[in-house]
C-alpha cells in the first residue's frame, strides 16, 4: 500500500511541471492545429482577393471593349474613306491635227486603241523598193528592224487598251468600296451581324483579287515593253557582228583592184 501510494505522488511530481510550461499568460492555450488553420484561412482570403481584383479588371476590359466596337461604325473606318482612289481620267489634249482625241479617248475607255495609235503616229512603211534585190544579210538585216517597229506598235497599242480598261473598270470598283465603306459605318443593326461581316470581308478579299489582277495587268504590259526595247538593242549590236564579219571579206575581195594603183603611188 506504501508503495503504491509513492508511485502516484512521484506520476504527479513529474507531470506537474508539463502543465506548467503549456500556460502563457493568464490561461491563455498555445494550440498548434489551430494556429496552422488560421493562417491557411488568411492565404484564402488573399486569394479571394486578389481574384476580385482580376474580376473587376476584365469586366472593365469587356465594358471598354464593348464600347469601342459600338463606336468603331462611326470613328474607326471613317478616317480611311477616299472617294477619290479610283485611276484619274487622262486629260484631254489639245488635239490640234485632229489625232490627239482619239488616242486620249482610248487611254481613258481602251476602246479603239490600235487605231487612235496609229493616227498619233508616224503611219508604217511597207515593204522597202528593191528589198528582194539585197542580199540575204541585207534582207534579214531590214526584216530584223522592221520586225521590231511592227511590234512595238502592237505591243503599244495592246497596253493603250489594257490600261484604258482598267481605268474605266477602276470607277465601277470605286462605287464598290464606297457602298463597302458605307455598310461598314452603317449604324443599322441589320450591317452589324455576323453574316453580314463575313459578306463584307468576301468583297473586300474580292476587290483585293481584282487590284491583284490590274497589277498584274500592268506588270506584263511594262514587260512586252521591255521585251521590244531590248529587241531592238540586239538587233543594232547583232547588226554590228554582221558588218565586222563581212567586212575581212569584202575587203578581200575588193584589195586587188586597188593593188597597181597602189604600187603606181610608190614610184
Amino acid at each position: 500500500m506504501k508503495n503504491s501510494f509513492l508511485k502516484i505522488a512521484l506520476i504527479a511530481s513529474i507531470a506537474a511541471p508539463v502543465s506548467i510550461h503549456a500556460q502563457f499568460g493568464s490561461g491563455v492555450v498555445y494550440d498548434p492545429t489551430q494556429s496552422a488553420h488560421a493562417i491557411q484561412q488568411i492565404e484564402q482570403g488573399q486569394n479571394i482577393f486578389t481574384n476580385s481584383i482580376k474580376l473587376a479588371d476584365n469586366a472593365i476590359a469587356t465594358y471598354n471593349l464593348a464600347h469601342q466596337m459600338a463606336m468603331s461604325p462611326q470613328s474607326l473606318y471613317r478616317p480611311f474613306t477616299s472617294f477619290q482612289s479610283y485611276w484619274m481620267a487622262v486629260n484631254q489634249a489639245a488635239n490640234t491635227y485632229g489625232n490627239s482625241l482619239p488616242w486620249t479617248s482610248s487611254a481613258n475607255t481602251g476602246i479603239g486603241a490600235s487605231h487612235s495609235y496609229q493616227q498619233a503616229s508616224v503611219p508604217r512603211t511597207g515593204q522597202l523598193n528593191g528589198y528582194g534585190n539585197l542580199s540575204t544579210s541585207g534582207q534579214q538585216q531590214i526584216a530584223a528592224q522592221g520586225a521590231t517597229a511592227d511590234l512595238n506598235d502592237s505591243v503599244t497599242a495592246s497596253n493603250i487598251q489594257t490600261l484604258g480598261t482598267i481605268r474605266t473598270n477602276s470607277q465601277q470598283r470605286q462605287a464598290d468600296i464606297n457602298a463597302l465603306a458605307a455598310a461598314t459605318q452603317s449604324m443599322d443593326p441589320a450591317q452589324h451581324t455576323e453574316l453580314a461581316t463575313l459578306q463584307r470581308i468576301n468583297q473586300a478579299l474580292v476587290l483585293e483579287l481584282m487590284t491583284q489582277q490590274d497589277a498584274n495587268q500592268i506588270a506584263q504590259a511594262f514587260a512586252l515593253q521591255q521585251i521590244v526595247a531590248q529587241k531592238h538593242q540586239q538587233d543594232a549590236l547583232k547588226t554590228t557582228f554582221m558588218q565586222a564579219n563581212q567586212f575581212q571579206s569584202g575587203y578581200n575581195a575588193v584589195a586587188p583592184s586597188y593593188a597597181g594603183a597602189g604600187a603606181a603611188m610608190r614610184y
